[in-house]
C-alpha cells in the first residue's frame, strides 16, 4: 500500500486500494448499482491509461477528478442520447463477474430516503457532499478534484446539506 505522499505505480494496486471507494462514490452519484459499476469500470480504465503519465501531486485528488469527470461525461452523453431500458428477461440468468452490489454496499448502505434525497440534489451540490460525507475527502482534496476553490466547496457542501436536511425534515 502507498503512503499519502506516494502514488501507486501499478494499476492493480489502484483498483484494489481505491476500487470500493470509487464504486461507493459512483453509486451515490448515479443511484443505480449497474450504472455505478459501469462508471467505476470506466474510471479504472481511464486511470490505467493515465497512470504512466501521472505527475506527482495529490494522487487522491487526481483520482477523484477522473471519477467526477467520468460521471459528468456520461451524464452529458446520456442527455444527448436518451436510452430506453430493455425489458426484463427472467428466463435468462446472467452471472455477475463481481460480488453482488448488495454485498459491496453492505458497509456503505444509506437509507433509501437518504439516497433519494441525494439524487434529488443538483449535481453541483451532490458531488461535493458525497465526496465529503460518504468518501471522506477533505475540502482541499474535493476542491482539487472538482477544480474549484475551497470556499466554493464549503459553500456547496453547506447548501447541499441544508437541502438534504430540508428534504429529510
Amino acid at each position: 500500500m502507498t503512503s499519502p505522499d506516494q502514488h501507486p505505480t501499478d494499476w492493480e494496486e489502484v483498483a484494489r486500494v481505491h476500487g470500493r471507494r470509487i464504486y461507493s462514490y459512483a453509486y451515490r452519484l448515479t443511484g443505480n448499482p449497474d450504472d455505478a459499476s459501469d462508471l467505476s469500470q470506466e474510471v479504472l480504465l481511464r486511470v490505467r491509461k493515465g497512470l504512466a503519465g501521472y505527475t506527482p501531486g495529490s494522487f487522491e485528488a487526481w483520482l477523484w477528478r477522473i471519477t467526477h469527470n467520468t460521471f459528468v461525461d456520461e451524464y452529458r452523453r446520456r442527455k444527448r442520447r436518451p436510452t430506453v431500458p430493455l425489458p426484463e428477461q427472467p428466463d435468462r440468468m446472467v452471472r455477475a463477474a463481481s460480488p453482488p452490489a448488495d454485498e459491496v454496499l453492505a458497509s456503505i448502505r444509506l437509507g433509501d430516503d437518504v439516497q433519494k434525497a441525494l439524487l434529488d440534489l443538483p449535481e453541483d451540490f451532490r458531488a461535493p457532499v458525497v465526496m465529503c460525507d460518504v468518501v471522506g475527502l477533505s475540502y482541499a482534496e474535493i476542491a482539487e478534484a472538482l477544480g474549484v476553490p475551497v470556499g466554493t466547496v464549503r459553500s456547496r457542501i453547506h447548501r447541499g446539506r441544508a437541502r438534504l436536511r430540508e428534504r429529510l425534515g
